[in-house]
């Protein structure tokens, strides 16, 4: 048994197309000016259709392995979260081990649509915890574009392409964990705020119901995660929340109290990716050196099934 996991280092990876408000306005009844005002986002960017998710996935997983300084032979378990897989089998996790030559890898998919990262990274923390895997690749990688109606203004303007990853080690002994408790839960009664249904599938969603859940319900779940890892939201250097929408992210990190924290903001230069939001700000900010190694971040994803997994992780 161990005492805990790490995670040792972060990628990412973006298609090259980027779709801007201007381009969005000559496709729909809208406006650079309505579009920011109302969900701060200003581009996205977009997969082509040779580009299938797990292509996105297994940049942003090799990213995370290059910087972890591991090879493919030292994986043992590759978890990918997503919702936007068209292919059922092969899983999108066996295709991501295939891309970077990982023998023999535990490989699994999850569905926790926004949520996915945080329930990924969880998921993969427990393992190591019980002993059945010692290094982990965690990825969050969705192709919105593809489920998305481009006639629909109301949710063609939010979504983005992309993909996360997270490389999670075992700590060593007597080291503390890097990864804190979960705290995970769901409302399956509401579950139909979000969608992504029928043949071919198709994303939509109840707008108010989700920012009235989000910036009601959710603060207090957030603080409690911190709590589970003995924080208090002063403490943290960091909240990377998923990147549904600015005017969720803002009110929602200013309830939680999280005063000291840079607080991303990803979702305006690359709207709302679903599973790849949070791995995607978070590696940006490790990049761009606006946390550090050791600091503490609140990683806090929501969104379909009216889902919600929340953990404090020091920074790799």
């Amino acid at each position: 048994m161990h005492q805990g996991s790490r995670i040792t280092a972060v990628g990412h990876y973006q298609p090259a197309r980027i779709l801007t408000n201007e381009d969005l306005a000559g496709m729909v009844d809208t406006s650079d000016e309505w579009i920011r005002s109302r969900v701060g986002i200003r581009t996205r960017r977009i997969a082509g259709p040779d580009e299938p998710v797990d292509e996105l996935a297994g940049h942003a997983a090799a990213k995370a392995l290059a910087s972890a300084g591991l090879t493919p032979a030292d994986v043992d378990l590759v978890v990918v979260a997503t919702s936007t897989a068209i292919d059922r089998s092969p899983n999108t996790a066996a295709r991501v081990a295939a891309r970077l030559g990982i023998p023999g890898p535990a490989a699994l998919d999850l569905n926790v649509v926004c949520a996915g990262f945080t329930h990924a990274l969880a998921t993969a923390d427990h393992a190591v915890r019980a002993g059945s895997a010692s290094r982990a690749l965690v990825v969050g990688a969705d192709k919105m574009s593809e489920v998305v109606d481009w006639t629909d203004r109301t949710t063609c303007v939010l979504v983005g392409d992309g993909a996360g990853a997270a490389v999670v080690e075992a700590c060593a002994p007597g080291e503390q964990p890097g990864i804190g408790p979960v705290l995970w839960g769901s409302v399956p009664e509401m579950g139909n705020a979000v969608r992504i249904e029928g043949t071919p599938p198709r994303f939509a969603q109840e707008g108010q119901s989700v920012y009235r859940w989000a910036t009601t319900r959710l603060p207090a779940i957030a603080r409690q995660a911190c709590e589970r890892s003995g924080l208090e939201p002063a403490d943290l250097a960091a909240v990377v929340l998923h990147q549904a929408n600015l005017r969720i992210v803002e009110p929602l990190a200013a309830k939680i109290g999280a005063l000291n924290a840079v607080v991303a903001r990803d979702v305006v230069e690359s709207g709302n990716t679903s599973a790849a939001s949070i791995p995607l700000a978070l590696s940006k900010l490790v990049e761009r050196g606006e946390i550090t190694t050791g600091d503490p971040a609140l990683l806090f994803g929501f969104g379909g099934n009216l889902s919600y997994a929340g953990q404090v992780v020091r920074c790799p």
